[in-house]
């Protein structure tokens, strides 16, 4: 293998086969297979237990597998662990930085053990800070930021390296709606700059909103991959909500869809009724039938279902906020 396997376009930055993983009497994995393109976001969702963390540690060369091989960049967990640990970073469930170090010490800690000489480490330390808005509070130990602040200067630590594969292993995890958003623009710029991201996530729309691809885990096994949309696809296509302006109209409304449709309506809330359609001539269907009669809208939408629905019909659990990946 050479070195600039990230001048090809279809090398994959992660590929996992039939990897296995037993402790005592549990099968953690049982012959999973993970594939992430270069430059794109892989998003891992399973229930609790099912084996994610398990699959993240492996592939960051932290636990050894029972069988089945995977690489990072071309190169083989156990073969090359070196060289692997040289290509990604890593931010595990919870924050990891030294407390009694400031963001700075931590960062530069982190440098100097990747070799960076010292006015190096100190300038992409400074780097770090100022992309995570953290440069007010570089001087002050790490025991007094907020936990937000940790998770932040967590994911900065494994940046250090300009690593071109990371693994965010519930990297939202316990962070207000905002940062949480934060979080999500620096994946983006993660990926934006040519870097490979394998997410794990306990919020099914945090995969919606940044993974290229999605796999599944339940039990230590795949049950699906595939991108968020064909995943949607798995529960039955999409589906055509009206609002009539009128509320009297509702049951007239109802009757066009259901006509145009073939299928049962759904009262989804007052006011509101929805059908399953097979495509997207559907919609404008909906709209001249219901122009026809003169039934004005304040909602016409035809969308997909949400990951959330996907998660259940292929694990049978609903994804609860407050789980933690396993």
């Amino acid at each position: 293998m050479t070195d600039n396997w990230r001048e090809d376009p279809v090398h994959h930055a992660i590929q996992a086969r039939a990897l296995t993983k037993r402790f005592g009497d549990t099968q953690a994995l049982a012959g999973i297979d993970l594939t992430a393109r270069q430059g794109t976001v892989l998003g891992v969702l399973g229930p609790n237990g099912a084996g994610k963390t398990t699959a993240v540690r492996i592939l960051a060369t932290l636990t050894a597998p029972d069988s089945g091989t995977a690489t990072i960049g071309g190169y083989d967990v156990r073969r090359d662990a070196q060289r692997v640990r040289q290509t990604i970073g890593l931010t595990g469930q919870y924050a990891s930085v030294d407390e009694d170090l400031t963001g700075t010490e931590n960062l530069m800690l982190i440098g100097e053990l990747l070799d960076l000489r010292r006015p190096a480490a100190r300038s992409r330390a400074a780097e770090l800070l100022a992309w995570f808005e953290l440069t007010s509070a570089a001087d002050r130990p790490a025991k007094t930021y907020s936990g937000g602040m940790r998770r932040r200067l967590d994911l900065a630590a494994s940046l250090v390296g300009r690593p071109s594969v990371i693994f965010l292993d519930e990297p939202t995890t316990g962070l207000d709606p905002a940062k949480r958003e934060d979080m999500w623009d620096v994946v983006r710029s993660l990926v934006t700059d040519g870097s490979t991201v394998l997410l794990t996530t306990q919020y099914l729309e945090e995969a919606d909103a940044l993974a290229d691809d999605v796999t599944v885990i339940d039990h230590g096994r795949v049950i699906a991959n595939g991108t968020p949309d064909e995943l949607k696809h798995v529960v039955g296509g999409q589906t055509l909500t009206v609002r009539p302006a009128d509320p009297g109209r509702l049951d007239e409304a109802a009757r066009i869809i259901a006509a145009i449709s073939g299928a049962p309506v759904e009262n989804v809330r007052p006011g509101v009724v929805s059908v399953p359609v097979a495509g997207d001539d559907a919609l404008t269907a909906a709209v001249a039938e219901l122009a026809t009669a003169g039934i004005a809208l304040t909602e016409l939408s035809l969308h997909l279902p949400s990951l959330d629905e996907v998660f259940f019909t292929l694990t049978g659990q609903r994804q609860s906020k407050e789980e933690t990946a396993a």
